[in-house]
C-alpha cells in the first residue's frame, strides 16, 4: 500500500509489536519500521524470530529480536527491560500476539480453552502493564493498541477466543480512564476476515462463506490493518482513547454469522412445557 504517512512519522521512536514475525504483526512491523521507528518483537520460538530478522534486514531494516513469552509474566519483564535497555523507553505498544481455532463450544476442550484465554487474555494483559509501567507511566506519555477480533455480535463458533477479546475491549477502556492521568492513550483494532496464513486452519469453504456476510465483498488485507495501527500509534490521536475500532468491510453490521437450528422454537417450546405439566403429581398447582 502507497502510505500516507511522513517518512519520518515515528523517527526515534521505539515501538513494541508482539506476534510480529507474521500476518497482521509483520504488516505492522514493516510499516513502522518504513516510518523511522525503532521496532522490537518477541516470541517464544527463536528460530522464527531469526528468521523474521534476516528477511527484514534483506530488505534494508533492522530489527531488535529476543524470546519472550506473553503468557509468562517474568518473560514478559524480561523482555521489556532488554528492549528498554537496548532500544530506549518504549513509545508505543501493539498487542498482537494471541492465537485460536474453530470449534463449537460444546466440542472445545478446558485444555483449549485455558489456553486460548492464557494468551488472548492473560498475555495481553501482562505486556500491556510491564510496558506501561516500565516506560510509559514514568515518561507521562504512551500509545498501546490491542488488536482483537470482531466481536461486535458475539463469536459464534470461537467462544474461547471471543471471550478473551471481549475482555481485552473491556480492558481496553478500563485503563484508557484510569491511564488518562498519565497521558497514556489505549484503543483497540477488531479487524474482520483478514488475508493471512492464519486463514489456512479455517478451509476454503468457511471462507467462502465469510464473504458473503462482508459488505466489501472481499477480504481485508494485513496492510490495510496495519496502517490503522500506524495511525492509532501517532502523535495524531492524542485525544483519542478506550475506542474500539472496526476493520472489517462493513461485516459487523450486516449478515449472519452462524447457522441457527432449524427446529421451531414454539414446538420445543410446547414439549419442554408438556414434560413439566406431565411430572407434576395429582393436584398440584402451577
Amino acid at each position: 500500500m502507497v502510505s500516507i504517512f511522513h517518512p519520518a512519522l515515528f523517527r526515534d521512536r521505539v515501538v513494541v509489536v508482539t506476534g510480529g514475525a507474521s500476518g497482521i504483526g509483520l504488516a505492522a512491523v514493516r510499516a513502522f519500521l518504513e516510518l523511522g521507528a525503532r521496532v522490537a518483537i518477541g516470541s517464544r520460538s527463536e528460530e522464527r524470530l531469526h528468521a523474521t530478522q534476516q528477511a527484514l534486514s534483506a530488505e534494508g531494516h533492522t530489527l531488535h529480536v529476543s524470546r519472550c513469552d506473553i503468557r509468562e509474566p517474568e518473560s514478559v519483564a524480561s523482555f521489556v527491560r532488554g528492549v528498554t535497555r537496548d532500544l530506549g523507553p518504549i513509545d508505543a505498544l501493539i498487542n498482537n500476539a494471541g492465537g485460536q481455532f474453530p470449534t463449537p463450544a460444546e466440542s472445545l476442550a478446558i485444555k483449549g480453552w485455558d489456553a486460548v484465554i492464557r494468551e488472548n487474555l492473560h498475555g495481553t494483559f501482562y505486556m500491556t502493564r510491564e510496558v506501561a509501567t516500565q516506560s510509559m507511566i514514568p515518561r507521562k506519555k504512551g500509545r498501546i493498541v490491542n488488536v482483537i477480533a470482531n466481536i461486535a455480535r458475539g463469536f459464534p463458533g470461537m467462544v474461547h477466543t471471543g471471550a478473551a477479546r471481549a475482555g481485552v475491549d473491556n480492558m481496553t477502556k478500563t485503563l484508557a480512564v484510569e491511564w488518562a492521568r498519565h497521558n497514556v492513550q489505549i484503543n483497540a483494532v477488531a479487524p474482520g476476515i483478514i488475508l493471512s496464513s492464519g486463514l489456512a486452519q479455517y478451509g476454503e469453504e468457511l471462507l467462502s462463506e465469510g464473504r458473503k456476510a462482508i459488505p466489501a465483498h472481499r477480504l481485508g488485507t494485513c496492510e490495510e490493518v496495519a496502517q490503522l495501527l500506524v495511525f492509532l500509534a501517532s502523535e495524531a490521536t492524542q485525544y483519542v482513547t478506550g475506542e474500539t475500532w472496526y476493520i472489517d468491510g462493513g461485516q459487523h453490521l450486516w449478515g449472519k454469522n452462524w447457522e441457527l437450528d432449524d427446529t421451531p422454537w414454539p414446538n420445543h417450546l410446547a414439549s419442554v412445557l408438556g414434560e413439566l405439566e406431565a411430572s407434576r403429581r395429582p393436584g398440584e398447582g402451577a
